[in-house]
């Protein structure tokens, strides 16, 4: 089932600069998986060294924070969005690190 995913601004230049890609993937982790595989630069600004997400990244799916839903393992179905959300308040470092490695 294909999902689509939302790509910020700040993290385009790690994504072949894409606004938004399309997977086939049963829940929002396999997407997540999809999606650093596509494009490994995204993994660090992603996940943590032990493979958690980031605490200051977001991931909704069709607007609803996986966090309060069942997490990477929450399920997908054709047609849904995930949006990935760097904080602003606190998770401003992403954006810092991106431009860092942009420059």
């Amino acid at each position: 089932m294909a999902v689509k995913m939302e790509i910020p601004t700040a993290l385009r230049q790690f994504a072949g600069k894409q606004a938004s890609v399309e997977f086939n993937a049963a829940t929002v982790g396999e997407a997540l998986k999809q999606l650093t595989g596509a494009y490994a630069d995204l993994r660090k600004h992603l996940y943590t060294e032990d493979g958690r997400i980031r605490s200051f990244v977001n991931i909704y799916l069709n607007d609803e924070d996986i966090r309060y839903l069942q997490k990477e393992n929450t399920p997908t179905k054709d047609g849904d969005t995930i949006s990935i959300v760097p904080s602003i308040a606190g998770g401003a470092e992403i954006v810092k690190e991106a431009m860092r490695e942009k420059s």
